[in-house]
């Protein structure tokens, strides 16, 4: 089944308002530091003086913050495969590439961010739109490097795009999935990540 098309993320105010922000940078620090099960709207709204009430104004509830930061932290990995993937190396490098620095982040966000990696893992259990959105992006990033070795004559064309490209969005699933990192060490996946991308790619080459 192909990922869902990305949704914008529902917001109160306006969306650049500095207060919203505010609200997020309050939010990153206290879930960073404590967690999201552990942080109320009523300790974001002590924290930058405001009342909850004012804070609904811009979020309709405690999940849409979370939202908004789990967007934040993945939408950065979204934005470093995204520059790999309108690189001028060749199709077969820049896909290699994903699988690497897929991995590579997330296993940062997991080690380094452990309280954002929590949230991002509440956030693929419950299916929230911001996880769907990073799915979405990968896909999106995977089509464009694919459709780019095609029409470089690099990989094979007959295989149906979309079945290629959900075939190889699946097999990328445990090198980013919150759930997944936890089942491997950094070693057993950094050893499997080059296993299965040398794999995909002699799939791919004519």
């Amino acid at each position: 089944m192909k990922p869902e098309t990305p949704v914008v993320l529902p917001q109160r105010g306006p969306a650049l308002h500095e207060r919203r922000e505010q609200i997020i940078r309050a939010a990153l620090d206290h879930f960073r530091h404590y967690g999201y099960s552990k942080t109320s709207v009523a300790d974001l709204a002590k924290a930058i003086g405001v009342s909850s009430a004012y804070v609904y104004k811009f979020f309709e509830s405690k999940q849409a913050i979370g939202e908004a930061v789990c967007s934040h932290s993945l939408g950065q990995i979204d934005d470093a495969l995204r520059e790999i993937a309108l690189g001028d190396k060749s199709a077969a490098d820049r896909l290699r590439e994903l699988f690497s620095s897929l991995l590579t982040k997330s296993l940062a966000l997991f080690f380094e961010e452990r309280k954002l990696h929590d949230i991002a893992a509440v956030a693929a259990a419950n299916h929230w739109d911001s996880a769907n959105n990073h799915r979405a992006a990968l896909y999106g990033i995977l089509k464009k490097v694919i459709v780019d070795g095609r029409e470089s004559g690099e990989f094979e064309s007959e295989t149906p795009l979309d079945e290629v490209c959900m075939a190889i969005a699946s097999v990328m699933t445990p090198f980013s999935h919150p759930l997944m990192l936890e089942e491997k060490t950094p070693e057993q996946l950094e050893e499997r990540v080059v296993v299965i991308t040398n794999l995909v790619l002699r799939s791919l080459v004519k």
